[in-house]
């Protein structure tokens, strides 16, 4: 499974208002000026993060885009199958012998359980620190 500049920029998206939340709405041409991004690219995707209630619009002088729920309510996993679609590694493993179908399931099911207990808030809280991180001196 690769995940395209969709995902990836919808957990930009994402991220970006977690760190927001509870705050005033956030344009999304802040998001695309402090990531790089195209900001027009970054509209295509609000829309079905706003179609699959977790973000809503805000109009006006002020507007922008919020989270519907917490950022400890939605995880990772939601923000990439709305956007990427089902999560799988491999499709078509059906004629695929068992032994390569049950890896692929095992495999499929561990980013899966990844991605659906990762959620925003643990992002903005880890900031690329491996939880259990040893030192190796040299």
């Amino acid at each position: 499974m690769k995940i395209s500049t969709k995902g990836r920029y919808g957990l930009t998206i994402m991220i970006a208002l977690a760190k927001k939340y509870g705050g005033r709405p956030t344009p999304l041409k802040a998001i695309a000026k402090e990531n790089n991004l195209s900001e027009h690219y970054l509209e295509q995707l609000a829309s079905p993060l706003r179609n699959a209630g977790l973000i809503q619009s805000v109009r006006g002088a002020y507007g922008g885009y919020k989270l519907q729920k917490s950022p400890q309510e939605i995880s990772a996993g939601d923000v990439i199958r709305v956007l990427e679609g089902p999560i799988m590694i491999v499709e078509g493993i059906e004629n695929e012998e068992p032994a390569k179908q049950a890896l692929w399931r095992r495999i499929t099911e561990a980013v899966k359980d990844v991605l659906d207990n990762t959620t925003l808030d643990d992002l903005i809280q880890d900031h690329g620190e491996p939880k259990d991180a040893y030192m190796f001196y040299i």
